[in-house]
């Protein structure tokens, strides 16, 4: 396929992730339109500012299409051990929420915010595996395992029932 260039390429990138079914990886898009994955990085920076609904996940990058379904978000305070990290994600899912992202105070920088976007065990077990493959820290390592989750379902019985099984498990902080 040939080079695309500028905006040929960004209108290219918008369709493809508008009929996307899973999120794209910065490489595949980068391979479809003959690009390095930095000007990939880039083109989502500018559709971003342009106030497209594009979100770069853990996965990949996801367009987020305008849902009719009511949607109840919620902030949660978490603590624990790294090693619990895929133990507290599979609650939430199997709650029927999403954990959008994943939010630390730090000392210097202030509040640092990373989107985790994991909505089922499959994605869950891809996160987690990324995390071990790459050996990154959580960055509830930077706090001693204290951390808040935006977390959101279609309803608030969902987010109750994750809050109650986070409370059973001892991950839960209450306020």
């Amino acid at each position: 396929m040939k080079k695309l260039l500028g905006e040929e390429r960004r209108i290219e990138l918008l369709a493809l992730l508008k009929n996307a079914k899973q999120p794209l990886t910065g490489t595949d898009l980068a391979k479809h339109t003959n690009v390095s994955r930095q000007v990939i990085v880039n083109d989502m920076n500018l559709l971003k500012a342009r106030n497209e609904p594009i979100v770069a996940t853990s996965q990949g990058y996801v367009y987020m299409h305008h849902v009719q379904q009511e949607k109840f978000t919620r902030k949660i305070v978490c603590a624990h051990m790294p090693d619990e990290a895929k133990d507290e994600l599979f609650i939430l899912v199997d709650c029927g929420v999403t954990v959008e992202s994943v939010i630390v105070e730090h000392p210097v920088y202030g509040e640092i915010t990373a989107s985790i976007m994991v909505s089922n065990r499959l994605e869950v077990e891809q996160f987690v595996k990324r995390v071990e493959e790459s050996n990154a820290l959580y960055l509830s390592a930077l706090t001693d395992g204290t951390h808040l989750h935006v977390i959101s379902a279609t309803s608030k019985e969902s987010i109750k029932l994750a809050e109650a099984k986070l409370r059973e498990r001892g991950f839960l902080i209450e306020h």
